[in-house]
């Protein structure tokens, strides 16, 4: 059995990504470089192969696996797992971060763009505000809830009281459906009548309630239901 020592040093993930740029290598290579090494039988790129494998090569679904899951495959021990999520939740937040301080949200796809990053791979229901000025200039983001896969309680006073204190004129909320299901519940739909009624009283208008599944989302204000 060849490890990656013994093949020709211009296919040696690391010495690939140093000759011929990090746009060359393969997932299976990109993740071989995370895990470093292999098993007895195995080298780290084969190994990578079969975690790859694990989530049929989607790379979305790989992001929301825990270190509990991929150490349920042979060869991979605590440490890798913990370098392989690591490095998702940096791409995950790389791609967070990439949202101006001076962003403008003008339509459901933008909100949707900002939180879907951070949602999209979660096993579990987050709620979260977007703040924003008359402009419709961010002013900032707040988790309120989190809860199960499939419910999510939302306390109406820890949702409006960040936008009384940062002085929002629109707010927005996102939730994600871990479930993939794109559809929203009638507990949703109560819900979002609730939130737009209460952010009236306080003269915040509700710009819109996304639901996050998987790689789409679905907008009640664009179905006109807001």
């Amino acid at each position: 059995m060849l490890t990656i020592k013994d093949w020709a040093e211009e296919d040696r993930p690391r010495e690939k990504l140093l000759q011929k740029g990090i746009a060359a290598l393969s997932d299976a290579e990109l993740l071989a470089i995370l895990i470093a090494t292999g098993t007895q039988n195995e080298t780290a790129v084969e190994l990578a192969k079969c975690v790859l494998a694990l989530t049929g090569n989607n790379l979305n679904k790989l992001g929301k696996l825990s270190v509990k899951d991929l150490q349920q495959l042979k060869g991979i021990g605590e440490a890798k797992a913990i370098s392989i999520v690591a490095a998702l939740e940096l791409g995950r937040r790389r791609k967070q971060s990439d949202t101006p301080e001076s962003a403008t949200f003008h339509c459901s796809r933008d909100i949707a763009d900002h939180f879907a990053p951070m949602l999209t791979d979660l096993p579990h229901e987050e709620f979260w505000l977007l703040m924003l000025t008359a402009r419709l200039t961010i002013i900032g983001a707040q988790k309120v809830a989190q809860g199960g896969v499939d419910n999510t309680g939302v306390d109406m006073r820890l949702l409006l009281k960040p936008c009384i204190e940062n002085l929002a004129s629109v707010a927005a909320v996102v939730h994600n459906h871990p479930s993939g299901n794109l559809k929203p519940s009638e507990q949703d739909n109560a819900l979002t009548q609730r939130i737009k009624e209460a952010a009236a009283l306080i003269d915040v208008r509700l710009a819109d309630h996304i639901v996050i599944a998987g790689s789409s989302y679905f907008s009640y204000a664009d179905e006109g239901l807001l």
